[in-house]
């Protein structure tokens, strides 16, 4: 064997691990980004105002999965008077059925830190735990999650707001496709159930949602445009209304709750975000 040979030999001996190992994807990632209004299954979580966000995943080798994220948020103290920061802890295990198809299974709980006293007859407690199954192929996901604490995001059921909301559930289909070139485009269809829920009053929370957006990979982030609309049935204006989703934000009273600043928050809006991921 010549010496050129020799050599040859011994650079891709070095170089193959290198490679390798560079190609590897860590399992620890983390993202920050930024919205112009923080939007939930449709509905705003910060009155129509921005939000900064970030959170943290680890991805086993075996498909399960833990993760964290945070938003900074106003609804919380808007109807607590106290609460500015969601954050979710959530875990599961992701696997393949064949080929492009597979499944993600887990559990998520929403809490809200320093959040309010509840207020007897309007409100309970707004952490919240969801169980959830997804299957994906290729661009498309379908989605089912479930309340499984006794109450969700703080809805009270029934003609006197007495009743536990337990059983709440969203079932949703998501599409994202790769355009190339950094571009991306995607479609969301979402059905919320509100169990219990139902009055004289408010009739129901029940809504559907949808969105459709477009994101760009700019390289140091990813930016995006989305515009968001539910049909949530009710009226709404700055003193109040019948929208469920018509919240204030202002001269909250105790026991009661805010009493000005009524908008709906389910109305159709556009939403620009970034998130850059590492």
């Amino acid at each position: 064997m010549n010496k050129k040979l020799i050599t040859l030999v011994v650079a891709g001996a070095i170089a193959l691990p290198t490679a390798v190992m560079a190609e590897e994807a860590s399992p620890l990632s983390f993202n920050v980004g930024a919205v112009s209004n923080y939007l939930f299954r449709g509905v705003s979580q910060t009155h129509g105002a921005p939000a900064i966000q970030g959170g943290v995943d680890y991805a086993f080798a075996n498909g399960f999965y833990v993760g964290a994220w945070g938003s900074s948020i106003t609804w919380v103290d808007d109807a607590y008077d106290k609460g500015n920061l969601e954050v979710d802890l959530y875990g599961g295990y992701k696997g393949t059925i064949t080929g492009d198809l597979g499944y993600d299974i887990g559990l998520i709980t929403y809490i809200y830190p320093g959040h309010g006293g509840a207020i007897r007859g309007v409100n309970a407690n707004p952490n919240t735990t969801e169980v959830y199954a997804a299957l994906t192929y290729k661009w498309f996901t379908l989605k089912y999650s479930n309340a499984v604490s006794s109450h969700f995001i703080g809805w009270q059921g029934g003609a006197n707001f007495d009743k536990n909301t337990r059983g709440s559930d969203y079932l949703e289909l998501n599409a994202a496709y790769d355009l190339g070139n950094g571009w991306g485009i995607s479609g969301h269809l979402g059905h919320q159930n509100v169990e219990n829920y139902s009055n004289t009053f408010y009739k129901t929370a029940d809504y559907n949602d949808w969105n459709i957006g477009v994101t760009k990979d700019v390289g140091f982030g990813v930016v995006g445009l989305t515009y968001s609309d539910t049909d949530s049935k009710g009226t709404c204006n700055s003193a109040g209304g019948t929208n469920p989703y018509c919240w204030g934000d202002g001269n909250f009273v105790k026991g009661y709750g805010p009493t000005s600043g009524f908008k709906d928050v389910s109305k159709g809006q556009a939403v620009l975000s970034f998130k850059k991921t590492f």
